[in-house]
Order: C-alpha cells, then structure tokens, then sequence
C-alpha cells in the first residue's frame, strides 16, 4: 500500500507537463493576455466617453427647453427667416469642433512624441521618468500635519 506521500508526489505535476505549453508559448499567452487587458481597458475608457458626452448632450438639451420652451420649439422647425433649424445648426458645430479637437490633440501628441525623439510607448514612459520627478509611494503622514478632509477644504477660509 503506497503512503500518503507517494501519492501526492504521483500528483505533482509541473505546469508545462499539464498544458503542454513551452516557456515560447507561456510567453505568447502572456502577450496575448496584456494586449486583450489593453483592449478591454480601450473600450471601457470608449464607452465611459461616450455616456459621458450623451449624458452630457442630452441633459444640455433638456435644460434649454425647460428654461425656453418657445424659442426651443423655434430652433426645431426651419421657417423663411431662418431656413437652418437650431438642430442642424448644433449638429454642424458639434462635428466640427470635434474635428478640430482631435486633429488638435493629434497635433499635440504628434509633435510632443516628436520633440522628445521617442520611438515607442515604452520609450515614452522612460523618457517622462527622466523628466518628471517620481511620485514618491509614502502614504504616512508627517506628525504635524492632519489628514486631509473634503469638508474642510470645501468650507473654505
């Protein structure tokens, strides 16, 4: 009869007996793991957005037509004098201002990525590193100081 200890080493098997996977494999999975972690991560940040700009829209709007509901009504329907409803009009300056806007940042990190001579993002991490004084991790706080309250700071002087 076989001990409980030749048993559990019976058992005992290393990780790339059981799946089968080599240390390139183990490497691929774990690539394969951070690049769908950074995917995720984009569409929560995208879908954030864009509930935060439809929120934001739709509440812009119910705003102006409980203030005015007339000239609210007026902006909806085009007339003779102004043959370009309220809407259309909004519409027209939203997609241009966002044209401009991300052309803008686009420009922007462009020509940011471009002055500090970086070829990647882990170039740009080092390189800010370089440039920015870290954040030192220390959560105590000095014996003199106390701990800081919302209230406090919203009460104001």
């Amino acid at each position: 009869m076989a001990s409980q200890q030749d048993r559990s080493n019976d058992s005992v098997f290393s990780v790339t007996e059981v799946s089968g996977l080599d240390s390139g494999s183990i490497e691929v999975k774990e690539e394969f793991e951070k690049k769908l972690t950074l995917i995720k991560g984009g569409i929560f940040l995208g879908t954030a957005a864009a509930a935060g700009m439809l929120i934001g829209f739709g509440t812009t709007l119910a705003v102006s037509k409980k203030r005015s509901p007339t000239w609210f009504s007026k902006g909806i329907s085009a007339t003779a004098a102004v043959p370009e409803t309220g809407a259309s009009l909004a519409l027209r300056a939203l997609g241009w201002g966002s044209l401009y806007a991300w052309c803008g940042v686009g420009l922007l990190s462009f020509t940011v990525w471009k002055a500090l001579g970086v070829h990647s993002m882990k170039e740009f991490q080092e390189k800010m590193q370089t440039i920015f004084p870290a954040i030192p991790k220390d959560t105590e706080q000095s014996g003199n100081s106390e701990p800081f309250s919302w209230e406090a700071f919203l009460k104001g002087k």
